[in-house]
């Protein structure tokens, strides 16, 4: 497990790293069109593209802290032993979904690499931003997967 912690902490950085970036540049592009009358173009574009990568990298941290939505109305007053193995059932479910989004995410990025599809204004390559999710969407899979085998928890303490 520490070694998918290590790897999902390595992509939530890049994921803010990518968060700061379209910050930065939505505030220079901002300032500048406010200011001077200029703009970056393309900054619209960038923008979904560095999100769209980074909610994919955000992805394992949140499952590895179980960081989910978890509507519990209906298991509020079950045993916790019911509750975990829901739980875990839930994650099966989670690491199965995210197996079939990598999947398809790659056969996508085939597909716009063999079409040499790209951003209406700037041309920026559409098989970038799949190449990018692909591999945090296995790395979500993983994690959930072996939370369900195994019920591992996440826990602050254990990993200071």
């Amino acid at each position: 497990m520490r070694i998918l912690e290590k790897l999902a902490q390595a992509s939530a950085i890049l994921a803010g790293l990518l968060m700061t970036f379209i910050t930065v540049m939505t505030c220079v592009s901002l300032i500048g069109r406010n200011t001077t009358g200029t703009t970056l173009a393309g900054d619209f574009e960038l923008t979904g593209v560095a999100a769209g990568a980074a909610i994919a990298l955000f992805m394992p941290w949140c499952q590895l802290r179980r960081g989910n939505i978890i509507v519990d109305f209906f298991t509020a007053k079950v045993s916790d032993r019911i509750n975990a193995m829901l739980d875990r059932f839930g994650a099966l479910l989670l690491g199965l979904v995210f197996a079939v989004l990598a999947w398809r995410t790659a056969v996508g990025g085939l597909n716009a690499w063999s079409s040499q599809s790209g951003t209406m204004m700037l041309g920026f390559p559409e098989w970038v931003v799949y190449v990018a999710m692909v591999p945090p969407f296995i790395l979500t899979t993983i994690i959930a997967l072996y939370q369900a085998a195994t019920g591992a928890e996440y826990s602050d303490e254990s990993h200071a």
